[in-house]
């Protein structure tokens, strides 16, 4: 059975207004479920940008950590993230 928590989705409804809403909790904690939940109740009007990046402890070279972001952030229109990307990927980058 879900827990509610409505709260933390006006939280997150909040952070609209900011550039980037990180939510971390451990293993186990309803992160997944939040956010679903969260994305249930948006306004299919307004839409949300959503990225989804999970991390483990290999996940600890920036590189990997920048190549996974970036990845997760694809489904964007972001020219900044293409830029971004292509710099990453350029040679003497490590």
């Amino acid at each position: 059975e879900l827990v509610p928590r409505p709260h933390l989705i006006r939280r997150l409804q909040a952070g609209m207004n900011c550039k980037c809403s990180l939510v971390c909790a451990p293993a186990g904690y309803g992160k997944t479920t939040l956010v679903s939940s969260w994305l249930h109740t948006m306004d299919e009007e307004a839409p949300a940008l959503v990225g989804w990046l999970s991390l483990d402890a290999r996940d600890d070279d920036p590189r990997r950590f920048l190549s996974y972001l970036i990845a997760s952030l694809q489904a964007a229109p972001l020219t900044r993230v293409k830029v971004f990307r292509r710099d990453l990927e350029a040679p003497g980058i490590e």
